[in-house]
């Protein structure tokens, strides 16, 4: 079965607010194994509402919307619907003694724009809002099923799984998608493509592979579709089994677990803390370490050592080092993250210093030029990359690959 979504508001349009509703649903629906199709958004104008819906009469089984339910003059879903599917507006006795209910064990007053929410086109069926006064609604033309929603999102989300998706499920045999999602990182997705080129190939026409890059990573993501969930989890097993044997150092995690959390995960594990001494990254990596809750176990603390006399009083970075090598250079990431984890009394530390840009750059450490040390108890290195010559993602790829040179050396306990 396909399904789009069609999202109504201009504060959506204009950027005002975000859509988040879409992006909910399409995940609830994948969960049933029905399929998105197409999403669109209208403004809150009768007839790009009527456009869109016999659009999506045309091309999907299941079209849902969200938005203009509300009790002012500008939500007008209502009645469009009424001209789309023939019908009319009635009062609804049992909406409006749950809204006369609502307000009245809050103690407010009930007014005729609360009252007129229990106003529904004739031929639809009730979605109750446990949530709220705006109830959903549920409609059914040529074989194509219709469900409106309230556009605030928790009172959406009520009626969604407490109503529509039981009664979905009720009346509809639906197939099964299972999803498994790879996380790798420190792998381009162009040369991450080439590695797993063979095992693509080999995927039968019911499993897909999507590839979804963001900076610093790329999550793969093996869609299986069919009947038996059994056999579709086992070929899928089958499948995450020799796609380690081919990048297995590149996976950080599996499913939506962010690397991060896989290194608190690890130095949680391991009983192990870490400290962090920043200069181009500026804080970004603490903020990605203690962004994981419970992170106050592993992580002690860090120094943002922007400016070389910040390097020279509170890391300890010998002045000849600075004069000699600089501070983008092997000797000084390695002093700085010695240094760290001695003054912090931690087993690892993380320490970053580059040229984020877009200035500062010269011939030989043109801007993007980064180095990163780890340092132990048993033994500290360096490694030198070139970020490229955008500073946010400099900034954000530094973070990201201390995150993950760390988490090779934690692996080495296992």
């Amino acid at each position: 079965m396909k399904a789009e979504i069609i999202t109504i508001g201009d504060e959506l349009l204009i950027g005002q607010v975000i859509d988040t509703n879409s992006t909910w649903i399409a995940q609830q629906l994948n969960d049933i194994g029905i399929q998105m199709h197409f999403k669109s958004t209208v403004s809150d104008n009768k007839f790009a509402i009527l456009q869109a819906l016999k659009d999506a009469e045309n091309r999907s089984d299941i079209v849902i919307l969200t938005g203009g339910l509300g009790p002012t003059k500008d939500d007008i879903t209502k009645q469009t619907f009424c001209d789309y599917f023939k019908s009319k507006l009635i009062r609804n006795p049992n909406v409006e003694n749950w809204i006369i209910d609502i307000f009245s064990k809050r103690n407010l007053p009930i007014i005729d724009a609360n009252l007129m929410q229990a106003d529904l086109p004739e031929n639809c069926e009730v979605l109750w809002n446990r949530s709220g006064t705006a109830p959903g609604m549920w409609f059914e033309s040529n074989q194509k099923i219709f469900a409106s929603f309230p556009g605030v999102p928790f009172e959406m989300k009520t009626i969604f799984k407490e109503e529509f998706i039981p009664k979905l499920l009720l009346i509809k045999k639906l197939p099964t998608i299972i999803h498994r999602t790879i996380q790798t990182c420190s792998l381009g997705e162009s040369f991450l493509a080439k590695k797993i080129e063979p095992l693509e190939l080999t995927l039968p026409n019911h499993i897909k592979l999507a590839y979804l890059p963001a900076v610093g990573l790329v999550r793969l993501r093996f869609s299986a579709y069919g009947n038996n969930p059994d056999q579709l989890n086992e070929e899928l097993n089958s499948i995450v089994k020799k796609l380690y044997d081919i990048i297995g150092e590149h996976i950080y995690a599996e499913g939506e677990q962010s690397l991060a959390e896989t290194i608190g995960n690890l130095l949680n594990k391991n009983k192990r803390t870490i400290a962090v001494a920043e200069s181009c990254s500026g804080g970004f990596l603490s903020h990605l370490i203690t962004s994981i809750p419970g992170s106050s176990n592993y992580f002690k603390g860090g120094v943002i050592a922007y400016d070389n006399a910040i390097k020279i009083s509170e890391l300890a970075i010998p002045e000849n080092v600075l004069k000699q090598h600089g501070a983008v250079s092997e000797a000084c990431v390695l002093a700085m993250a010695q240094n760290i984890r001695n003054k912090f009394n931690t087993d690892y530390a993380i320490a970053t210093s580059g040229i984020a840009g877009p200035g500062g750059g010269s011939i030989e450490k043109p801007v993007g030029t980064v180095w990163i040390a780890i340092a132990s108890g048993v033994s500290a290195k360096a490694y030198s990359f070139n970020m490229g010559d955008n500073r946010e993602r400099t900034i954000l790829r530094t973070a990201l690959m201390g995150l993950d040179l760390v988490r090779k050396e934690l692996l080495k306990l296992a």
